[in-house]
């Protein structure tokens, strides 16, 4: 059996191609094995009716940092936004929505006038400080490696320059909930819900969950040097296709339509892949941009792997509570109140904090929100292509639907319909006669649509356990996996979800910097 390639990376979702095309561009030699038709993962654009085309997953480009578009040179190879640093409208029961920008926002009054932007100001100032972090592999603890010691010298400092009072801040509100923290600055419920909405979007958290504020500063962190939210032109998978044309144009090859079975195991080490149709082929090292449990336990095989290190795998939190709604109408929809520059943007259904936990208590017990939390978007008003002339077609995230509900998505599915629809048609009179087709991708649906385990957007959930150097579980947490030459660069490692690549970017460096060691050694 030949070494043919030197990196064999499996799954061709957004970081295993921004994988590829960094190990490609570096000289190595480098296979991408993807088992759907089509790459991009979660980031692709698809017909769900005849003329109506929709990003299938993730609907908007949001934190990929600059520098990896331009290093990459996306806009070069196709990438263009039909609409960059879209707007963002709280919807609000009694029309008076909110448009918020990243320190202001139209409407506000009493003391959010100067409350909302001095938050904002204050999180933004700590994001800035920790997102440096996401830029790097995070360290080891207990290990008197030379790079494990600078990196939590670096977390130090990142924390420390702060100044007194914000790093004390930082550390008192860094485990809170977001509820408590948007209830003591603002006012407004409708504000307070925008806000605790970005922090538990995609998450299995309502806002009362200990460590969102954690997740709304990862957000802000992220946001810091990154494409402002877009609408990419012909939709997400013209991300995809741009990064494709990227890997390939540095010289690798990739392959859809091809499932890989199992990691190959000699000596200890993965050798290579065996496909489904019992090809084998051989690497230096595998990447697998799949989800950690699918990874772990089924690519790899929980034999080769010792029983503390698999436990961990199993207690991963890793269900989605996410589904999304596709609605091709005949029409455009009317939101009283607003113009159609802010129809091309986001729109939020999240008028407070209550209302996110009571659409979140549900899933407990695993049951549907009779009002649920939504993100929208209209994409073919800023780019008409998506649907037949005069005709358009709604996105939405919906927040929460249980992967495993009570009686069954067969006997659910058409009735949480009926309900989003009739929430988002209280913001849109006459939504419901617009409707020509309507889909509802469930969490299950997303699993066996992006071939991950638990359907999560994240792979797994970004908690405070399952964050940074405890990400996926400690044992994996710098990209390599307790078998030597595998890697993961999926949503499943630092720095986490999101169309952002960089866990593609970084797990990239680590192969890279083994690949400098090996031949040292030799």
């Amino acid at each position: 059996m030949s070494t043919v390639f030197d990196s064999i990376i499996i799954g061709g979702g957004h970081n295993g191609l921004v994988c590829a095309a960094i190990l490609a561009r570096a000289g190595q030699r480098v296979l991408l094995l993807e088992a759907a038709g089509t790459l991009g993962g979660a980031a692709c654009t698809r017909e769900f009716v005849p003329g109506f085309r929709v990003s299938g997953g993730a609907h908007l480009l949001h934190l990929m940092p600059r520098s990896l578009v331009e290093e990459l040179g996306l806009q070069r190879h196709g990438l263009h936004l039909a609409h960059a640093s879209i707007p963002t409208t709280a919807l609000c029961p009694d029309g008076l929505h909110m448009r918020i920008a990243p320190g202001a926002g139209t409407g506000l009054t009493g003391a959010d006038a100067t409350g909302y932007p001095a938050l904002m100001a204050r999180l933004r100032r700590m994001a800035a400080h920790l997102r440096p972090l996401l830029d790097h592999a995070p360290p080891r603890l207990g290990t008197a490696n030379w790079r494990d010691q600078a990196g939590l010298a670096r977390i130090a400092w990142q924390v420390r320059s702060l100044g007194r009072a914000d790093m004390r801040e930082l550390l008192r509100i860094i485990g809170m909930n977001v509820y408590d923290l948007v209830e003591e600055a603002l006012e407004s419920p409708v504000l307070r819900g925008a806000l605790a909405f970005d922090a538990v979007l995609g998450s299995n958290a309502g806002p009362r969950a200990p460590g969102t504020v954690l997740n709304l500063l990862y957000r802000l962190a992220a946001e810091d040097g990154a494409v402002p939210m877009a609408q990419p032109q012909g939709g997400m998978g013209s991300v995809a296709a741009a990064l494709a044309a990227a890997a390939r144009q540095a010289g690798a090859t990739l392959r859809t339509g091809t499932r890989v079975a199992q990691v190959l195991v000699r000596d200890d080490r993965a050798a290579g892949v065996v496909l489904e149709d019992g090809t084998t082929i051989a690497c230096s090292q595998v990447v697998s941009n799949a989800d950690p449990r699918t990874s772990f336990l089924t690519l790899l095989g929980a034999a080769q792997l010792d029983t503390g290190f698999v436990r961990r795998v199993e207690h991963l939190r890793d269900r989605g509570l996410t589904a999304k709604l596709h609605l091709a109408l005949s029409g455009p929809p009317v939101f009283p109140g607003l113009d159609e520059a802010a129809l091309r943007g986001r729109l939020i259904v999240a008028p407070s904090p209550d209302y996110i936990e009571a659409a979140f208590n549900p899933s407990k017990y695993g049951e549907c929100p009779a009002a649920p939390a939504i993100e929208i978007t209209l994409p073919s008003f800023g780019d008409p292509g998506l649907a037949p002339q005069g005709r358009h077609v709604l996105s939405a995230i919906v927040q929460y639907a249980p992967f495993a509900p009570r009686l069954g998505w067969a006997a659910l599915r058409e009735g949480f319909i009926d309900r989003i629809v009739d929430t988002l048609q209280a913001y849109a009179p006459g939504l419901r006669a617009l409707i020509l087709h309507a889909e509802l991708l469930t969490p299950p649906d997303l699993a066996g649509m992006f071939n991950s385990a638990g359907g999560h957007w994240h792979h797994c959930d970004l908690a405070l356990d399952q964050f940074f150097m405890l990400r996926p579980v400690p044992g994996a947490a710098q990209y390599q996996a307790p078998v030597a030459n595998l890697f993961l660069c999926g949503a499943g490692a630092h720095p986490g979800g999101g169309v952002m690549g960089r866990a593609g970017r970084l797990a990239a460096q680590a192969v890279l910097r083994q690949a400098v060691q090996r031949r040292a050694a030799a």
